[in-house]
């Protein structure tokens, strides 16, 4: 593909883009009439049918135009596409839609809602993973004979309570020592990163005699969750894919997978790992056996920390320029709302 010169990019951009927009066939005359290249027809029509062998367009019937096939989609995305900014009245509704919101699940409903508007397409939101948000104040609190509560508030406002029970007894000044030993050690850190250090910590103070040392970690182990539940995933916009369905039965199916939500988590994760924008293009999406199916995504709560995803999803043939732009904004605004909780 690296070997595709610069008028073959030029025309293959052209056809893209035109079939894009329009849904329909692509011919040498449309190219040569619309997008102003310089060449004739006849050396389009040659290009297309290099472009052709390469694997990049296809004929979609027995006409003569062609439209991009999903490895011309990859490379359209992947070298070819300008993405252009949002417009400032765009970025300021998200802006002031997103801003104001009370807690984590709040917000991700909000994020929802605007970007299914915007995007006229299908919209997934996954809620912040607890693990992933970075703590800001572990304490103990004592409750009664036996029983203690940890309070465990993280960076986004969220706020874990568990009840720890303790077969040893405790002062008050001990229990302000153990909260001090642990907030030394949590202030952030990931939960994640904060079971990690406890374990390591935990087996380095075998059999020394720091036993209050032993007692704050055994507390704290007790109280940071072993494993979390799956996250929330919001799913909006359903309706949009019926509006331009050309094969019903195949936006059926989609509209099927939606509702797999353990299916878009794993799809959602994929994009924790990555940095900034992915695109999903056909089967890259791995939603069941859809493959004309496109999804862009973003990680959400900053690079160090994502904290969730956020999806559209919608035909291969899609603006992707559009697109990426609003999921990249709306990304960074969820990131400056969580700081700000």
């Amino acid at each position: 593909m690296n070997e595709i010169g610069a008028r073959a990019k030029k025309i293959l951009h052209a056809v893209v883009s035109e079939y894009l927009a329009t849904g329909e066939a692509v011919g040498s005359q449309t190219v040569t009439r619309r997008y102003g290249l310089d060449v004739s027809a006849a050396t389009v029509r040659n290009v297309m049918g290099d472009l052709e062998q390469m694997g990049m367009l296809r004929h979609a019937h027995t006409s003569a135009g062609r439209i991009p096939t999903h490895q011309g989609l990859r490379y359209y995305v992947d070298t070819l596409l300008r993405v252009r900014s949002l417009a400032v009245g765009e970025q300021d509704e998200i802006r002031e839609r997103l801003a104001g919101a009370s807690e984590s699940t709040e917000l991700m409903q909000r994020t929802s809602r605007v970007l299914r508007e915007l995007s006229h397409l299908a919209v997934v939101v996954q809620t912040p993973r607890s693990t992933s948000d970075v703590i800001e104040h572990i304490e103990f609190v004592r409750l009664r004979e036996g029983q203690l509560l940890a309070v465990i508030a993280t960076a986004t406002g969220h706020i874990q309570n568990k009840l720890v029970a303790v077969d040893f007894a405790l002062e008050p000044s001990d229990l302000e020592r153990i909260n001090n030993f642990l907030n030394e050690r949590a202030a952030g850190l990931t939960l994640e990163k904060l079971q990690a250090r406890l374990s390591a910590e935990v087996e380095s103070t075998r059999g020394e005699q720091d036993r209050l040392a032993a007692r704050a970690l055994h507390l704290a182990t007790a109280a940071v969750p072993a494993r979390e539940g799956p996250p929330l995933v919001f799913v909006d916009g359903q309706s949009n894919l019926l509006s331009d369905a050309n094969d019903l039965d195949r936006t059926k199916a989609l509209l099927r997978t939606l509702e797999e939500k353990d299916i878009l988590v794993k799809l959602l994760g994929r994009t924790l790992s990555a940095p900034g924008i992915c695109v999903f293009i056909g089967s890259e999406a791995n939603l069941a056996d859809l493959t004309d199916v496109s999804v862009v995504a973003a990680p959400y709560g900053g690079e160090d920390h994502p904290l969730g995803t956020i999806a559209v999803i919608g035909p291969s043939r899609m603006n992707y320029s559009r697109v990426i732009s609003l999921v990249d904004f709306t990304a960074d605004m969820i990131t400056e709302s969580l700081a700000k909780s």
